[in-house]
């Protein structure tokens, strides 16, 4: 009975241990140069954090799993583009996203977009991949479509 405890202990440990190893950033122009270093697409989640339901399920059923985990750090550079209702963002962040927002015309929520971004004299070029959002059927599922939107890069 000790054994299995301790296996169980040592499982909610790694599982832990690999959520908190997903980065979101929310500085576009940091996630870029994470991007060129890695030469990895960004992810942009378009997000309302604190009251978007459907968001929070994207989250709670994908974006919080081992298996997006393990994809996301070996696949994409992550960027949370964020819309709160009950808390505020610093002014330049607030900023940044709504600029984000009208470029890729988001009218819902969560929306995701896989782009390569590159800066020339101050004025950043998108290359869109392609968009997805909230798909049924957990990490399997949405990380079925995104791969289909990465075989483009």
């Amino acid at each position: 009975m000790k054994k299995a405890i301790l296996l169980f202990l040592i499982f909610i440990g790694s599982y832990t241990l690999q959520a908190q190893e997903l980065v979101w950033r929310n500085n576009l122009n940091e996630a870029m140069k994470v991007s060129e270093q890695t030469k990895k697409p960004l992810m942009l989640f378009f997000t309302g954090s604190d009251w978007c339901g459907w968001c929070m399920r994207l989250q709670n059923e994908v974006f919080k799993q081992p298996e997006f985990v393990s994809w996301a750090n070996a696949n994409v550079v992550l960027v949370e583009v964020d819309f709160p209702r009950k808390s505020s963002l610093a002014p330049e962040i607030q900023n940044q996203n709504k600029g984000l927002q009208q470029f890729f015309e988001i009218s819902g929520y969560p929306t995701v977009w896989f782009v390569n971004a590159t800066k020339n004299n101050d004025k950043i070029a998108f290359s869109k991949l392609g968009s997805t959002g909230y798909v049924a059927g957990g990490p399997t599922a949405w990380l079925s479509g995104a791969n289909e939107i990465l075989k483009q890069k």
